[in-house]
């Protein structure tokens, strides 16, 4: 009763202050970016070991100033993300433009079913990951990991599902994923693959922005046994409040690359998207939280 009535008062909360234009929304960003960042200080030691450990060539001011930009855009994130509570379907395809949606049709119209999208905690992952109208034919889910807080999980699971996208639990992607293919069903499966494996899934390590970083391989290894095409999505961030994303094919037939391969290209993009602008990532994940065993 008391998740219920805690998800009542949320919800009611964010709706309200979703009715906001999103010029006063920013203006509430630029006040939480001093509460979260000036006063709270929230995560700024992990931001910073982040940032430091990535970019070791940078002088002290160029990371600060950096690390003043993510929270800038971290806040903007926060605000636009309750702004999916009332967002029209017209102002969320041009916020959240999609340069080739086409692309997604075609692919699962040629693979009679399921895709993987591969893509980052980049710009606002929210907006493309509910953007289900500007899809024809083809409709998105989402991997994710419920969260603790029940309360603030029915909230997110309302807020993604809105235009039509539908979600699967992480501990329920297989067994989905065989259930999408058998049916033919014809979906564009999102997985954030760029945070850190669990203790006992650091089956493949690279190097990614400059460190020694172990990878998710649940999509690589999917895609391989289903026979998944695979795309990545691009995002840019045109300005503030936009974004564009242009859908990028990796293969049409993972099943024929050598093992970890698509991992490693996933990584190679993605790092490539960040460094073509470093503010518009999630930072404050604790990315590097294992190190690699010597063999």
């Amino acid at each position: 009763m008391w998740n219920n009535i805690a998800y009542g008062f949320l919800y009611i909360w964010v709706k309200l202050h979703a009715l906001l234009p999103m010029k006063v929304l920013y203006i509430l960003s630029d006040i939480l970016y001093v509460l979260v960042y000036k006063l709270v200080g929230y995560r700024v030691k992990v931001v910073r070991s982040n940032m430091q450990r990535s970019f070791p060539e940078k002088p002290a001011i160029e990371l600060r100033r950096l690390e003043r930009a993510f929270y800038h855009h971290f806040c903007d994130y926060i605000v636009e993300t309750i702004k999916l509570a009332h967002l029209s379907v017209e102002e969320a395809q041009t916020r959240a433009y999609v340069k080739n949606p086409e692309l997604l049709d075609q692919l699962t119209g040629e693979a009679d079913g399921s895709i993987i999208m591969l893509m980052g905690h980049y710009g606002n992952w929210e907006w493309f990951t509910s953007a289900n109208p500007l899809l024809k034919e083809t409709t998105l889910y989402q991997i994710y990991r419920p969260l603790s807080n029940q309360a603030f999980d029915r909230l997110f699971i309302k807020l993604r599902t809105r235009y039509g996208s539908k979600g699967i639990r992480k501990n329920d992607t297989m067994r989905e994923m065989v259930h999408l293919k058998k049916n033919k069903t014809r979906a564009a499966v999102i997985f954030l693959a760029d945070q850190a494996p669990n203790q006992a899934n650091l089956h493949y390590w690279t190097t990614f922005l400059n460190q020694p970083s172990a990878m998710l391989t649940g999509a690589e290894k999917i895609a391989r046994k289903q026979h998944l095409p695979v795309i990545f999505l691009d995002v840019q961030k045109v300005k503030r409040g936009y974004y564009m994303v242009e859908i990028k094919l990796i293969t049409r037939t993972p099943q024929h690359t050598p093992e970890f391969w698509l991992t490693e290209e996933y990584t190679r993009r993605l790092e490539h998207m960040i460094l073509r602008n470093p503010a518009y990532w999630l930072w404050t994940h604790k990315r590097w939280k294992y190190k690699q065993q010597k063999a």
